[in-house]
């Protein structure tokens, strides 16, 4: 079960979403350190929804669409302001610099992200929960921080020798817009 859960999920965790596209930026913006709050805070997070998700939250979401539309347009509407701040940040030391990202910030992206949810329902319907639901939120929430400290490393290195200074916040601000606006149309 777990080589197969491991397959099913690596195309879902290394494809370019919010996750992926903050703690990239993010490591692109502040370096791979800098990222481990909002990822801790990101993945406890992850760990609790999944077991939630499996426990029978997901009834919530078919039983009430609006809850989940909700959730999108909040995280497309999060992933934004976020974007903007990127996008606006002027060079590494420059006064009003955006602060770094921490757990809570991890938090509210995670409960925010609608393909984290679609994701874990995905799960469920593949790999079920009876008597593997701990085995399963444990199994998506480990890969995940792999994806997520591989996408944080690689901002830090193509920042580091290609885009660096406010140049490089655009491009990587635009970047994150582009993902808010894919989130409204999921």
């Amino acid at each position: 079960m777990t080589l197969a859960l491991l397959i099913f999920l690596f195309p879902l965790a290394y494809s370019p979403g919010p996750g992926n596209m903050f703690f990239a930026a993010n490591g692109a913006r502040f370096g791979f350190w800098a990222t481990v709050p909002a990822n801790i805070g990101y993945h406890i997070a992850t760990w609790l929804m999944t077991m939630a998700v499996g426990a029978g939250f997901i009834a919530l979401f078919s039983d009430y669409p609006m809850v989940f539309l909700g959730i999108r347009m909040a995280s497309a509407l999060y992933v934004l302001w976020l974007a903007w701040g990127l996008f606006n940040a002027g060079p590494a030391g420059a006064v009003g610099e955006p602060r770094v990202a921490g757990f809570w910030d991890g938090v509210i992206l995670l409960v925010l992200n609608p393909k984290a949810y679609v994701l874990m329902a995905l799960i469920y319907t593949q790999f079920g929960a009876e008597g593997r639901l701990f085995w399963v939120a444990t199994i998506f929430t480990a890969n995940n921080i792999v994806a997520f400290c591989l996408f944080a490393l690689a901002g830090e290195v193509i920042s580091s020798r290609f885009v660096a200074g406010p140049w490089g916040n655009r491009v990587l601000g635009a970047m994150l817009a582009v993902v808010a606006v894919w989130m409204l149309f999921l």
